[in-house]
């Protein structure tokens, strides 16, 4: 089997495993719950402002692209082939149709949006008039945008009743800042959807390597022998493939629902999948 045939099921195996925890011990936070989803967590992984997701995964395929583009320019001459840049390009492509833009909102948002999803905005303790919930609803537009609304950014907004007066106190709400998202709906997983296709996209790279760093003997005269500056981007990839197998295993504990990290992964595979078919 080849190496992103074998790492598919050994990511079946952790996420099916991780599914199976969460549901046992009861770990898993439903992330598009507005009231649940603002419940402070103990597990440091279980924490959204843990750094390995605010630096690495909020950032992971940077950071697969700059492990790419480390293993590209370093490989030996037989071994970089333009196809290998059309591939992080159709890979590029992928993510984005996904996550940031697809004829408009991401492919995610639709989802999100066509299965019930809203448009709210979590709003502190502090500012809430007693008995009256600590959310609001905000139009659409408002969470396609993803910037944050104020009084002093957005003051037609906050003037109407209809939207936020009936809920919040009397409080001074000049400071006041939100940052408006998608709850409600189905969720799809886009931390496992990234994760599972940065893992295999980075594993069929990395498979050129192994032969020429670890040949027992030395090489034909028709292959080069890689560099130094080869062999450190090949363990420095290694290492990201480790941190991103186990952001899985703590997404797949700690995070949304089993059929939302199905559907992140199976996505996240279909990804994968077209980027061999775009560049085969």
């Amino acid at each position: 089997m080849s190496p992103p045939t074998i790492t598919l099921a050994i990511l079946v195996v952790v996420i099916a495993a991780g599914i199976i925890y969460s549901l046992i011990y009861d770990t898993a936070l439903n992330t598009s719950d507005v009231l649940l989803a603002q419940i402070p967590r103990h597990p440091y992984f279980a924490q959204k402002t843990n750094i390995f997701n605010v630096v690495f995964v909020k950032n992971a395929w940077g950071w697969t692209s700059v492990a790419f583009f480390a293993l590209y320019l370093t490989s030996p001459p037989e071994n970089a082939k333009i196809k290998r840049l059309g591939r992080w390009a159709a890979s590029t492509f992928v993510w984005a149709t996904f996550t940031l833009w697809f004829f408009g909102p991401s492919l995610f948002d639709r989802i999100l949006v066509a299965s019930g999803g809203e448009c709210l905005a979590h709003v502190p303790d502090t500012y809430v008039s007693p008995g009256k919930p600590n959310y609001i609803s905000i139009p659409d537009e408002f969470c396609r945008q993803r910037t944050s609304i104020s009084p002093s950014t957005h003051p037609a907004l906050f003037a109407d009743p209809n939207l936020v007066l009936n809920t919040l106190s009397s409080t001074p709400t000049r400071d006041l800042s939100l940052r408006p998202r998608l709850y409600h709906g189905h969720d799809v997983s886009g931390h496992l959807f990234l994760l599972t296709l940065s893992i295999l996209f980075l594993v069929d790279q990395l498979a050129s390597s192994p032969p020429l760093l670890f040949q027992p003997s030395p090489p034909a005269l028709s292959v080069s022998r890689p560099s130094t500056l080869h062999i450190r981007a090949v363990q420095a990839t290694i290492a990201l493939v480790v941190l991103w197998f186990w952001m899985t295993i703590t997404t797949s504990v700690y995070f949304h629902s089993p059929g939302e990290k199905v559907s992140g992964f199976v996505l996240g595979v279909l990804g994968y999948a077209v980027t061999k078919v775009l560049v085969p």
